[in-house]
């Protein structure tokens, strides 16, 4: 279903296999982001960066998986793997991602980074509106 959905650009259905409290290690960050709404936000930005997305190869092994993607950033090809773990529950609890080689891990992080101040903003608007459906119930 993951897959599916990152392909078909289905963000909402992505966003609906996170976990609240789900963890994405990001290619170009040491510190790794918790929670639903900034991986949320960094997934639909990233959506955005990436050129000639496509997965091409997925492996299981009981709740974990991992799909090795191919795709372009500012015109230089990379390779990457998205490593997902899942909870009894079906939801994503940890979402790692690795590129290579260098110089698209750079640029990865030179586009992703003159978008970070947007995908904060996206994050805490996201946690706000939780926090109000949470509030209202």
């Amino acid at each position: 279903m993951f897959r599916e959905a990152v392909e078909a650009k289905d963000l909402d259905t992505v966003d609906a296999l996170l976990a609240e409290d789900v963890v994405f290690r990001s290619p170009v960050a040491h510190t790794p982001y918790p929670g639903k709404a900034i991986t949320s936000a960094i997934l639909r930005e990233v959506v955005e960066v990436f050129e000639d997305f496509r997965y091409v190869r997925q492996l299981r092994d009981g709740s974990e998986e991992a799909y090795v993607f191919e795709a372009k950033v500012d015109g230089l090809e990379i390779t990457g793997c998205d490593f997902l773990v899942y909870n009894d529950a079906g939801k994503i609890v940890e979402f790692m991602v690795m590129v290579r080689p260098l110089r698209g891990a750079t640029a990865l992080a030179e586009a992703m980074g003159a978008q970070f101040d947007q995908i904060l903003a996206e994050a805490s608007a996201a946690e706000s509106n939780t926090e109000q459906v949470v509030e209202g119930q």
